[in-house]
């Protein structure tokens, strides 16, 4: 490729400077999309020559710009995503209290509620949880509903509009950067513990992550011109109605358009401009509509986006940080987890563009290299910023994993280009072509089976609470099972395991008895209904709610309340100064244990098992084996004095 010509730099010009931005370097980044289609056509330069059909020429099949067909590419996105909406575990506290137990109380009329919902804090949005609200409730008018129905309606929804955001930025990827990039990027998400946890969860940041792949697909496709107005609507829906954080992503494909202004004359100035402006009303618009929601909740005005930034910046009573820090590598260990080689890939993009600029400078001109880097930057910039933040979570990533995915289908590509090299004169080129490809799939083949492992350890180890509560009947038809109907069901030390309401039938109640844990727990919603209108626990004043995480007693019922109690149970672990965390199953006087499912005892368990799947095979070493705990379902036998009654004693 050319460098950059300096007309395209000087003359007020747009078709200059696409024909400055069309590719022609090995690295095959498929720019001529850039072809912003502005200036006018000479007549008849569009007519088409007539063909014959039974011409030969007319029978040679089409190049295609895709590795594979979308819709294949759809399927397996599609499946991947299925999977986890099944057999995913709730892996953060915050998707069930933060998210699944208020769009349980909008659908149901109760369920728990954070300080972040209090009207005094208000910093989680009731537009996007009725958004959620909406979807669960399509499920209720259908036959043979059921809570948990609901509950997997609205994971396998997030399945399928992920898979539709995935597979249109793969026909983005592979059209305008190269095909096999497209392919790389795929198998990076589709065989990877990140999209595991991330495609399906009811978070804020997964919502980002989706609406972020579509805005990528308008900043990266110029083929019928510059779509910053679009690029702007998506990343503003990601920030406004998914995490205010995530809207940042787009900061690279902004700046990329300030030069493209500066660089186009007055009047390319004043389109960049417009098209700026357009987004910027849109996303106003968006901000308006967030607003008047949350507003109809709260019972007053109460701009959402900016509560959760002042509170995660700004906050002087400790924000984010009351809630745990972590170590600058915890991004860099938890990404590796979750995308083995090929978050080893991304971190490598930039500078293997670079290296290649470097060694072969002709192959790469200085706009192709321009959007290159504007391309591959997004991930770093995200890494980057969070890494220096102190509280640090996983789902913190998900709005980046698709640009993870992306920078590493960039690296594999160049890396391919180079060990593909015919040239016998180099070492590379020296090796055998078959070899070089047996040593190509056996580390793509060692990536996909340590993603699977990991899929099928995490689903192994933790699901326990996705299937405990059966006996009760969730699930069942009609929802039959023990006990009645607004039994209270209690947590203690696993309070933070509980799925979510959706798991409990006929009106039960979930309720906090005393742990070892001394933090603030969830309270619940108000069910007040006359006189104080629909969903009055949006706004009615909240008691013993704060920001300090400082534990209110007033939440803690006595367990004599609780019909039902959740507990797990560790045989391995001898530990008895914990006077508020007794081993329950053990006491058979008072507790019926109804049904156990086995839980990882974390632990007790050597690394390799906790991370990867290992088999409890008796070839296995011992201490790599996985050790186990139980998750079990306990039920409240009748005290001693009533049961003396109901024998007449």
């Amino acid at each position: 490729m050319g460098q950059l010509p300096h007309d395209a730099l000087m003359h007020n010009n747009y078709t200059a400077l696409a024909q400055a931005l069309r590719p022609g370097c090995e690295f095959n980044m498929c720019f001529a999309t850039v072809a912003f289609k502005m200036a006018p056509q000479p007549q008849g330069q569009d007519r088409k020559e007539f063909v014959h059909p039974d011409a030969q020429h007319a029978k040679k099949k089409k190049t295609s710009p895709y590795g594979i067909q979308p819709i294949s590419a759809f399927y397996f996105f599609l499946v991947a995503n299925l999977v986890s909406a099944v057999y995913a575990p709730i892996q953060d506290c915050d998707e069930t209290f933060n998210y699944w137990e208020p769009t349980h109380y909008i659908s149901h009329g109760y369920g728990l509620q954070t300080w972040e919902y209090s009207p005094d804090f208000a910093i989680r949005s009731w537009f996007y949880i009725g958004l959620h609200a909406v979807v669960s409730n399509i499920r209720r008018v259908l036959p043979q509903s059921t809570k948990l129905g609901e509950f997997y309606f609205v994971r396998y929804v997030f399945a399928f509009f992920c898979a539709l955001c995935q597979t249109l930025l793969f026909t983005t990827v592979s059209a305008t950067l190269n095909p096999r990039i497209g392919i790389f990027y795929m198998m990076a998400l589709v065989f990877s513990p990140g999209n595991f946890h991330s495609s399906t969860a009811f978070l804020p940041s997964s919502l980002a992550m989706y609406f972020a792949m579509l805005g990528a697909c308008a900043f990266m496709n110029w083929r019928t011109g510059i779509k910053t107005s679009q690029g702007m609507y998506w990343f503003a829906a990601a920030g406004i109605f998914g995490w205010p954080f995530a809207a940042a992503l787009c900061a690279p494909f902004l700046v990329e358009e300030g030069i493209i202004a500066l660089i186009s004359g007055k009047d390319g100035f004043i389109h960049a401009f417009i098209r700026v402006g357009r987004g910027v009303v849109v996303a106003s618009i968006m901000m308006a509509l967030d607003t008047a929601v949350n507003a109809f909740f709260y019972k007053k005005f109460e701009v959402v986006p900016w509560n959760i930034v002042k509170y995660n910046i700004f906050s002087s009573s400790g924000g984010p940080n009351l809630y745990g820090t972590e170590p600058w590598t915890f991004y860099f260990k938890n990404l590796a987890l979750n995308f083995n080689i090929w978050f080893i890939l991304a971190l490598l993009a930039l500078p293997l563009f670079l290296l290649q600029k470097a060694v072969a400078p002709s192959q790469v001109g200085v706009s192709s290299a321009m959007r290159t880097v504007v391309i591959v930057s997004p991930f770093y910039m995200w890494l980057g910023i969070f890494t220096m933040q102190p509280h640090k979570e996983e789902r913190f990533m998900y709005p980046a994993y698709p640009f993870l995915a992306i920078n590493a289908g960039i690296s594999m590509h160049i890396l391919l280009v180079a060990f593909g090299t015919t040239d016998h004169k180099t070492l590379l080129g020296k090796i055998p072509a078959k070899l070089r490809l047996l040593v190509v799939t056996a580390i793509l083949s060692f990536s996909v089976n340590i993603g699977l492992a990991r899929v099928y350890g995490i689903y192994s180890a933790y699901s326990a609470p996705m299937s405990l509560y059966s006996p009760l009947g969730a699930g069942q038809p009609g929802e039959v099972g023990l006990g009645g109907v607004g039994d209270n069901v209690c947590f203690g030390k696993d309070w933070y395991r509980f799925p979510n309401s959706y798991f409990l039938p006929r009106n039960m109640h979930a309720k906090f008895i005393p742990s070892e844990f001394r933090g603030l727990l969830p309270g619940e919603f108000s069910e007040a209904r006359n006189g104080f209108g629909f969903w009055s626990g949006t706004w009615l004043p909240t008691s013993g709610l704060n920001d300090r995480n400082e534990e209110n007693t007033a939440q803690y019922v006595n367990i004599r309340e609780c019909n039902f109690l959740v507990d797990t149970h560790y045989p391995l672990h001898t530990d008895s100064s914990l006077p508020r965390e007794p081993a329950y199953i053990a006491d058979e006087e008072r507790w019926e244990t109804v049904k156990c499912v086995p839980f990882l005892d974390a632990a007790n368990t050597s690394i390799l098992a906790r991370i990867l799947y290992v088999p409890d095979l008796d070839i296995v070493p011992a201490k790599f084996r996985r050790q186990w705990g139980s998750h079990c379902l306990l039920k409240q036998k009748p005290q001693l004095e009533e049961r003396k009654i109901k024998n007449g004693k």
